[in-house]
């Protein structure tokens, strides 16, 4: 093979998709399900109480949840005809033919099991109540799309974002060490959980005409777009603005204050999603909030770690 065919096959290659697996998984939100993690399992250093094997089975489970929460959405959207062509955003597995959705909701069984046997090793170290909050995030799960009535569908998915990418993961993953809820940790989850959202308001405002075209309403939608902006950008500020007084007013570790090392990030994000209404910038915004989410998690798990 000569140097241009050479080269041809390699730029073929390059050029070549990712596996539809990968796709559904959505790697670049996964940020959404370990920064919690990372800032529980941070108290738990802070507060002598770490455990290696509590921290392992807390970000798999996570991460199962997140990826056959990704799954079950991107079936249930196809089969309700929410991913139409002229969707802009990353390929929809299910939509586009590259997977049929019966595989695709056999992949949610797996994860589901991955989660499940998690939860049951956390409930072993803890309590079985454990498993009854397990049950809730699966229920969430497979309801956000899917379902007779799903609540994604009614302006309640930043809601569901907020309890369990918030509250439920960082409290959770707390727990998981030593069997208690310290204030720290609900104080914490609560930017946690306002950046996981904001995540969510971001992809909700690049579909939000082809959303409203099929009928799904979702936050963006029923708040319209100005107004859906400005809950992108008083989720965002909120975070910070939360993470500053509690680490101020000591109710959180001082040190978690570097979390607000992240703000400069927010600046350009904020100033694109109320400016611009273009789908590849979208997207960037949508790539941004998650790097966002995953930095304010990091500053609020060392801040958590020192003290």
């Amino acid at each position: 093979m000569d140097s241009a065919a050479m080269l041809n096959e390699t730029t073929r290659m390059n050029l070549r998709p990712p596996k539809p697996w990968v796709m559904a998984a959505r790697p670049r939100t996964l940020w959404a399900a370990v920064a919690p993690v990372m800032v529980g399992g941070g108290l738990a250093i802070g507060d002598r109480v770490f455990r290696l094997d509590a921290l392992l089975a807390t970000v798999l489970c996570a991460l199962a949840l997140q990826i056959a929460a990704n799954f079950a959405n991107d079936a249930s959207d196809a089969h309700r005809g929410a991913d139409p062509e002229t969707r802009i955003g990353p390929t929809r597995v299910v939509a586009s033919g590259l997977l049929p959705g019966r595989r695709v909701w056999a992949g949610v069984a797996v994860m589901f099991g991955v989660a499940a046997l998690c939860g049951i090793y956390i409930a072993a170290i803890t309590s079985w109540a454990v498993l009854l909050v397990g049950a809730l995030a699966l229920v969430a799960t497979v309801t956000y799309t899917g379902g007779p009535s799903p609540y994604g569908y009614r302006g309640m998915g930043e809601a569901s974002v907020f309890v369990f990418f918030g509250l439920v993961a960082t409290v959770g993953s707390r727990y998981a060490h030593d069997g208690t809820m310290p204030a720290e940790a609900w104080l914490l989850a609560v930017p946690v959980g306002f950046t996981a959202s904001a995540i969510l308001v971001a992809n909700n405002i690049r579909d939000i005409d082809t959303d409203s075209m099929v009928g799904k309403r979702t936050m963006a939608v029923i708040l319209g777009r100005c107004r859906a902006q400005a809950f992108f950008v008083a989720l965002v500020g909120g975070a910070f603005g939360l993470a500053a007084v509690g680490a101020l007013l000591g109710l959180t570790p001082r040190w978690s204050a570097l979390a607000l090392l992240a703000a400069p990030l927010a600046v350009p994000l904020v100033r694109t999603i109320r400016s611009d209404s273009d789908g590849p910038a979208l997207i960037r915004v949508l790539e941004g909030t998650a790097r966002l989410h995953l930095f304010v998690g990091v500053g609020l798990a060392i801040g958590a770690a020192i003290g």
